[in-house]
Parts: C-alpha cells; sequence; structure tokens
C-alpha cells in the first residue's frame, strides 16, 4: 500500500474508531463515504429506512468535527424564503414611514426632476441592503467563517422546484440573489441530505452528490449500537433484545422497528428493571418498538414463538 493508500486508511480508521466512542457505531462503508465527503469538499444524500442512523450521522458528524450543525427540516411547500433568505418587510414598512416624514429634508436643495430622483433611489437601494436581510439556514451556512455541517433533512418530502433551487449550491457552493448578486461560501459546508426514499430524487441532484445508503444493521452491529447507548444491558440481555427485534424486522409489517425504537425499548427494559425478556412484558411494551397498532397485533400473536426461538439462538 502506498503512503496515499495509507494515510487514507488511517483516517478511514479514525473515522470509524472516533464516530464510535461518541456512539455513533458506523461500519467501513460509512466510514469511507465519510472520508470522501470531507476530502473531496462533496454534498453526501444519505438514504435508507426511516430510524437507521441517517440524521445522527450529521449530528455525530458535527461533534467529531468540532463544529456547529445548522438543520433544514424539509417539506412539501419548502421555498427559498424559508430555507435560503426573505426581506423584513415590517422592517422596510417602518423605514418607508420615516423616509416619509423626512422627505422633504431629502427634496432639500434639488433643483432639478433627475437630482430629486438620484436621491430616491439612493434610498431605494437601502431596502434592499443587508440590513433588512434575514438570513435562513442555507445563507448561514454559506456565511459561516468556520465552516459548519449542513443537514438537509427529508429532502424527498420537498418538491422537485426545491430541488432544482439547489443545485447552485450543491455544485459550487454559491447562491444568487438578485438583489445582492452571488454569495460564495467562506467556507464550504459539509453538506448531508437524507432521503426515506418516499419519492425518486432527481438526477441532477444526485449526480453533485455522493452517495451513501443505510439499510437495517446485521445483528452484531445492532448488538455494538446497544452496547454503546445502553451499556447497563448485560450481555445475554442485550443480545436477546436484538436477536427479538431482528426477528420482528423479518415479518411482515407497515413500519419495522428502527434503530431509534430499539435504543428507545432497550432504555424501556433497564428502566423497568427487568432481567429477562417474557411474554407479558414484551406484549405490554411493544408500543415502544412498533409505532402503528396493525403491527403490534401481528407481532402479539407471534410473541411467544419469538422469544423461544430468539432466546435459544442467544443461548448459543
Amino acid at each position: 500500500m502506498n503512503e496515499i493508500g495509507k494515510s487514507a486508511r488511517d483516517a478511514i480508521d479514525a473515522i470509524q474508531s472516533g464516530y464510535e466512542q461518541l456512539g455513533y457505531v458506523s461500519d467501513e462503508q460509512i466510514a469511507t463515504a465519510l472520508f470522501l465527503a470531507q476530502t473531496l469538499e462533496k454534498p453526501l444524500l444519505v438514504e435508507g429506512p426511516p430510524g437507521v442512523g441517517k440524521t445522527e450521522l450529521a449530528k455525530a458528524t458535527a461533534s467529531f468535527l468540532g463544529l456547529d450543525m445548522i438543520r433544514l427540516q424539509c417539506y412539501e411547500g419548502l421555498d427559498e424564503a424559508k430555507a435560503l433568505y426573505e426581506w423584513q418587510y415590517g422592517k422596510q414598512l417602518l423605514y418607508t414611514q420615516v423616509l416619509k416624514e423626512k422627505l422633504g429634508d431629502l427634496m432639500q436643495g434639488a433643483n432639478t426632476l433627475d437630482e430629486s430622483m438620484g436621491r430616491l433611489n439612493d434610498f431605494e437601494d437601502v431596502f434592499f441592503s443587508e440590513q433588512f436581510l434575514q438570513s435562513r439556514p442555507l445563507l448561514q451556512a454559506l456565511r459561516a467563517d468556520e465552516g459548519v455541517v449542513l443537514l438537509i433533512d427529508e429532502i424527498d418530502k420537498s418538491d422537485d422546484e426545491f430541488e432544482a433551487f439547489l443545485l447552485e449550491i450543491l455544485s459550487d457552493y454559491q447562491i444568487s440573489i438578485p438583489e445582492l448578486g452571488t454569495i460564495k461560501a467562506k467556507k464550504p459546508p459539509l453538506v448531508f441530505l437524507t432521503s426515506n426514499n418516499t419519492r425518486e430524487i432527481g438526477d441532477a441532484l444526485k449526480r453533485r452528490c455522493l452517495h451513501l445508503y443505510i439499510a437495517f444493521p446485521d445483528a452484531p452491529r445492532e448488538n455494538a449500537i446497544l452496547q454503546a447507548r445502553v451499556p447497563e444491558l448485560d450481555n445475554k440481555l442485550r443480545t436477546h433484545i436484538v436477536d427479538f427485534v431482528q426477528a420482528v424486522r423479518q415479518m411482515d409489517l407497515k413500519k419495522p422497528p428502527a434503530v431509534s425504537e430499539t435504543i428507545d425499548w432497550a432504555r424501556a427494559i433497564v428502566l423497568l428493571n427487568m432481567q429477562v425478556l417474557d411474554a407479558d412484558f414484551v406484549r405490554n411494551t411493544l408500543n415502544v418498538l412498533l409505532k402503528f397498532k396493525s403491527d403490534i397485533d401481528n407481532v402479539e400473536t407471534e410473541v411467544t414463538r419469538l422469544l423461544r426461538e430468539t432466546e435459544s439462538a442467544a443461548a448459543r
């Protein structure tokens, strides 16, 4: 392995171990994607089912790098006024009233129409200046002196028009504001875009990003996640919890339990001082693990079988 390759390998290993110390258990694929996004200064599009740790990855990155995180939560109808900037119309209106009151003083000494119009134009420019500009998350990220982690969360919930609006920012880390011109990032933010795959993301946006798909973790990784996030669990109970959740995910459910819900369930088990999983306890707490009544009903009928099968597997 050459020196460049060795240096990259060391950096990827450092990312993986550093994130684990922060409670985010990644794998080599995730660590490699993070290394490339930072090194190449490319946005990272993170896709996968809800609750697998996409948003947490951006938070862990901000902690790991010692940067602030700016979050833009996407939704249908989101536009540039909420995402980039808007003019403070109330402040502009107040300024208009002041200008009316001072109009006589302003025009004093103006002998021609051109002179009068020139003085008015000077004030018109002030209306669309920095003092009336309200920065929103995207503009805040571009203007950050030390760089930030910019999380554009659930991009799949926004409209195609908003995707198109993002292209300039994602490719050049700049944005054009008609009244002020082009604003370029002082230091390019590290951009994360997350998607739950509720709709297909456009090709133009995908071309500007590195891509990372995070699936539900396998049993060893989920075990490591619980060990990091709920260290109070003993090894045998933790293994049984993971095996049970993994088995539940194999069922035909409307929404399989997410990693975040596994963590919540494990914390409930610790809080209620349960030493083993028994059928009554599991049935009484399925609402922590599952979010739809139909899913709870389906799993309730299989609890005894699932516990028996996973308990024997955990004992091996």
